[in-house]
């Protein structure tokens, strides 16, 4: 494996509560694309940390799907659900330093104050009864993303995420910080439904002392009721029996010029990872479907 953080390494990471779906194999695919072209490394994480929304078997159909379009990982598959002993410890580090908090406010309480906590939110730890929130410092996170340009998010309007829920299960924000740094993760490549999600995720980077990442978010693929393709919205999985089909249809998504018809599945994606442009990605959040 390469040092840390001196050549490219990116991931697709699916929470397992459906299968893929259009919208999903497009990121697969763009992040999949971009690590090729930059003779990176694409590792794939299963983000299986929210039992309550997982669906049995979904990892599976998602495994499948990738290998089904040519989309081969490096290395072993990292379960997030086998990394509580990483997200623990970052926890305690962020508690003894003062960089987080517990908090035992209702959303409806949080609701008066337009989601940012205040002072009263913090309070002494009772076991059952608080989740743990990063505390955010009074700098802006200022980011610059491939694809949406310049960012900038004040620390007074965007609150202090949950680290860990009240249930005592870990939360995104947190795991995917501590294993993107674990997996030396230099580029993340997903929708930019989570670029909101970045600044916090930056804070929580500096908080605990770890490296930067490059960004690009990427439009989403949006229905007739202008609402993005998800699982929750029961977007139908993709048909891994027209993988060729499905993988020129986000080539055309992607502005990627697309390859001669005659290609396998291989040939497609050797062809697109040779012609790879991510200059070329629509800059709008959102493409009809």
């Amino acid at each position: 494996m390469p040092d840390p953080h001196t050549g490219y390494i990116g991931r697709f990471a699916p929470s397992p509560s459906g299968p893929l779906h259009l919208g999903s194999l497009l990121t697969a695919v763009a992040s999949y694309l971009d690590a090729r072209a930059n003779c990176g490394r694409w590792l794939l994480r299963i983000e299986d940390i929210d039992p309550p929304r997982e669906q049995t078997g979904a990892a599976k159909l998602i495994i499948d799907s990738l290998i089904a379009h040519g989309l081969h990982w490096d290395g072993d598959i990292l379960w997030q659900s086998q990394h509580s002993e990483s997200y623990e410890a970052a926890l305690t580090s962020l508690l003894n330093q003062q960089h987080a908090y517990y908090c035992s406010c209702s959303r409806a309480q949080l609701a008066k104050s337009d989601g940012i906590h205040p002072s009263s939110c913090i309070t002494p730890f009772v076991a059952g009864d608080a989740a743990i929130r990063l505390k955010i410092p009074q700098t802006d996170a200022v980011f610059s993303d491939r694809v949406q340009g310049s960012q900038r998010y004040l620390s007074d309007q965007i609150g202090d995420p949950v680290l860990k829920r009240r249930d005592g299960l870990y939360a995104y924000q947190l795991a995917v910080v501590v294993d993107d740094a674990s997996q030396d993760i230099s580029d993340i490549v997903r929708g930019v439904d989570l670029i909101d999600a970045t600044a916090w995720q930056i804070h929580l980077q500096h908080a605990l002392s770890l490296a930067p990442i490059r960004y690009l978010h990427l439009p989403l693929i949006v229905g007739d009721d202008g609402h993005k393709l998800s699982k929750q919205s029961f977007a139908p999985a993709i048909d891994d029996q027209l993988a060729k089909d499905n993988l020129r249809r986000v080539l055309r998504y992607l502005q990627q010029a697309p390859p001669a018809p005659e290609l396998d599945i291989a040939g497609i994606l050797q062809w697109a990872t040779q012609h790879w442009r991510a200059d070329h990605i629509p800059t709008q959040t959102a493409l009809p479907l």
